[in-house]
């Protein structure tokens, strides 16, 4: 079911900023796109380029804008501005540069969208989720980060490679930080039904090299182009039609910690039921005790960059 307004914005339009609004477009999704971003001139020949395919896609609206009073009446925001990663750089790195961005934009974007879905893209994501969070007020899921969507789709690529499965029929999450602490859940990961553990073709060392792959994409995509924004932008388009779907749909997403597994005051990905008002609800994942202690470790560092 879709609604009838289906208006999205995208603040910061870089690389992954545009890469997702062309996704988005192919989706058919939105009724409106807004580019929004500091340099109207640049985001005008944006504009153009897309609305030249338009004549091979579903109709939609695409406003270039530097406005704030453009965001009114948006259905999501997607955040995606910030100082991105450079070759070298971990994604806590950007913490002070990107918390200050944030903390400059963010309370334009509540006085005039104040009733949207944010979706926090920029990194550090769990970062700047939980301080989104902590500023806005609002309530708990209408604030969330893409968190470790992308990590648990490159994940399940790497464990089909040598499962020979399509990654689709892959049922395991990467959760924790969208960085260097996150963590695979094998010991509850599912194929058919069945433990991922008991296919006559699984290895747990190809499966840790498996999770190793997806942790460190990140740095060899930069490190060979400067990048990564292919992935992230249909993680993102995914994540915008599961919103205007209302589907329930449950993905590894950031959200701000209430109790989970005993932690509080931290945003980290864990399985979250995805609806048109945002993270409808948590899924308490079952962990092995390694993985209870990968949690903590996720938890405790990141509580060291608030």
């Amino acid at each position: 079911m879709l609604f009838d307004n289906n208006q999205v914005a995208i603040i910061g339009c870089g690389k992954v900023g545009m890469t997702a609004a062309y996704s988005i477009l192919h989706a058919g999704l939105v009724n409106k796109l807004v580019l929004f971003g500091r340099s109207k001139d640049k985001l005008k020949g944006e504009q153009l380029d897309l609305e030249h395919a338009l004549s091979f896609l579903p109709s939609a609206r695409i406003l270039a804008s530097e406005n704030w009073h453009d965001l009114a009446d948006s259905d999501i925001i997607i955040y995606a501005a910030g100082v991105a990663q450079k070759p070298g750089q971990t994604r806590l790195d950007l913490v002070d540069a990107n918390v200050k961005i944030l903390e400059t934009m963010l309370p334009n974007i509540l006085r005039h969208a104040p009733n949207a879905v944010m979706l926090i893209v920029a990194n550090p994501v769990d970062i700047l989720t939980y301080k989104a969070y902590q500023i806005a007020g609002w309530p708990k899921g209408r604030i969330f980060g893409s968190g470790t969507a992308l990590d648990t789709a490159r994940f399940r690529f790497h464990l089909s490679q040598f499962l020979h499965l399509n990654p689709k029929s892959i049922h395991s999450y990467i959760l924790g930080e969208h960085g260097d602490h996150s963590f695979p859940v094998i010991s509850s990961a599912t194929v058919g039904g069945q433990p991922l553990a008991n296919l006559s073709n699984f290895s747990e060392s190809k499966a840790l090299q498996a999770y190793e792959k997806s942790r460190d994409a990140a740095y060899k995509i930069i490190e060979s182009k400067g990048a990564t924004y292919y992935g992230i932008g249909t993680v993102i388009s995914h994540i915008v039609s599961n919103l205007l779907r209302d589907s329930r749909a449950v993905l590894p997403l950031s959200i701000p910690l209430h109790q989970y597994h005993g932690h509080s005051g931290i945003a980290l990905s864990v399985p979250c039921v995805l609806g048109r008002a945002g993270v409808q609800e948590t899924l308490e994942a079952k962990f092995d005790w390694k993985e209870k202690q990968q949690l903590e470790r996720a938890v405790t560092t990141l509580k060291q960059y608030l």
